[in-house]
């Protein structure tokens, strides 16, 4: 239904362009935070919503399950034991937030610390959201660039020091530290108390983002910046989307009082989905430690068929380290490659791929670059994807010269 009304005058000046209309996903989708569907467990999840909806499904009667705003009890309690083990953070369900999704964990923690104008540390290459969140809100962001062992913190040191001269200090330093998106590094233990260290030194906190977290081939990570921290200073937030499911839009924050408190007064949403938490909750207790490496094995699986893939079709014209955990790959092509050419070009050859500027403080350095999420697409659609979107590079940009054995048209 279309309208004669203008709306347009009524509208404020910073309202940010309009939504394309949902065309659904591309034949080879590359793109976004989508997990494995094969994956998901099902059986596990309907037993679980059965079980929690038969024994406690009249408390949907009263907001939050009369469990209070910060979420469901019994999901914060499992979260408790969860990130004492996985992440050595020790607190009490008191310190957990429950939101919709991380999403929501980054609005509220920006919203506590953040007005227009301000200075944040962000590492060069990070989570579009999040990238998108600090330039709608007016926020200066200074990016520190990232090698093998994740966020430099030399660069910090330097940068932290050049904001002091100028009188600036920064509002938070954030920081994906533990599966890094989109490079997939993991920050070294000595590297997390050298950022702590900073931080103390000039009063800046750390915004912790551990999403990807679980997500690691060997299943083995270095403590949380959180858990590590000696006098307060950072705020952790996490998710069960690539763990679990993204549907789901269950997230996480772990914070002191002092903060939670805060945000608690700006989560005016009468409460986050009782439903998903009460399926979670109910699942995880006896299910989580087992899926997990399932899931993890999975995903292994599917980045070596894209390793393979892109060695296979570009060849040299590819490169990229190999991530230590988690759902992307972050590719590099030759310096004159354009991928936010190359993005509108292999949509329309049906192939979905993150173009590198969305990802990135420098947009200069990224731009021959793009982000490939190899959980979603079968082992099959990977290989087809990787060899169109080949094809689609090398009419476009002349790169790769030659793959998969065949000298390609110039």
């Amino acid at each position: 239904m279309s309208s004669n009304f203008d709306y347009a005058p009524l509208w404020p000046a910073d309202l940010p362009p309009p939504a394309a209309r949902w065309a659904g996903l591309a034949k080879y989708n590359f793109t976004g935070g989508n997990n494995d569907a094969s994956e998901v467990p099902l059986d596990e999840l309907i037993a679980s919503a059965n079980a929690v909806m038969k024994r406690e499904g009249r408390s949907l009667a009263t907001y939050g399950l009369a469990n209070g705003p910060q979420g469901y009890q019994r999901l914060r309690e499992f979260l408790v034991g969860k990130l004492k083990r996985d992440a050595g953070i020790s607190c009490t369900a008191d310190e957990i937030l429950m939101t919709s999704g991380s999403l929501q964990a980054l609005d509220l923690v920006n919203a506590v610390f953040l007005q227009r104008g301000d200075t944040v540390l962000y590492e060069q290459e990070s989570y579009e959201g999040s990238i998108n969140r600090m330039k709608r809100l007016g926020v200066n962001i200074v990016g520190i660039p990232l090698d093998r062992d994740g966020m430099r913190t030399d660069a910090v040191a330097s940068a932290l020091a050049d904001l002091k001269r100028r009188g600036i200090r920064p509002k938070f330093i954030y920081t994906i530290p533990t599966v890094q998106n989109p490079t997939g590094t993991i920050m070294p233990e000595a590297r997390r108390v050298e950022l702590l260290r900073l931080s103390a030194e000039y009063g800046v906190p750390i915004f912790e983002d551990d999403c990807y977290a679980d997500l690691i081939w060997n299943r083995q990570r270095p403590p949380a910046i959180y858990a590590m921290s000696r006098q307060g200073g950072v705020v952790h937030i996490g998710s069960f989307s690539k763990s679990v499911a993204p549907a789901l839009r269950v997230g996480y924050i772990v914070a002191p009082w002092e903060l939670m408190s805060r945000m608690l007064a700006l989560k005016t949403d009468a409460g986050s989905g009782a439903l998903e938490q009460m399926v979670l909750a109910e699942f995880c207790t006896p299910h989580f430690a087992e899926h997990v490496p399932e899931l993890t094995a999975a995903l292994r699986k599917k980045l070596d068929t894209l390793m393979e893939a892109l060695n296979e079709q570009f060849g040299t014209a590819a490169e990229f380290d190999e991530p230590r955990g988690g759902i992307f790959l972050w590719v590099k092509l030759p310096d004159h490659v354009d991928t936010m050419k190359l993005y509108q070009s292999a949509l329309d050859a049906g192939v979905a791929i993150n173009p590198g500027p969305q990802w990135s403080t420098d947009a200069a350095y990224s731009k021959c670059r793009m982000r490939l999420c190899f959980a979603s697409p079968s082992h099959d659609e990977i290989r087809k994807g990787v060899a169109v979107l080949a094809e689609v590079c090398s009419r476009e940009f002349g790169v790769p010269t030659r793959s998969a054995n065949i000298q390609r048209a110039r």
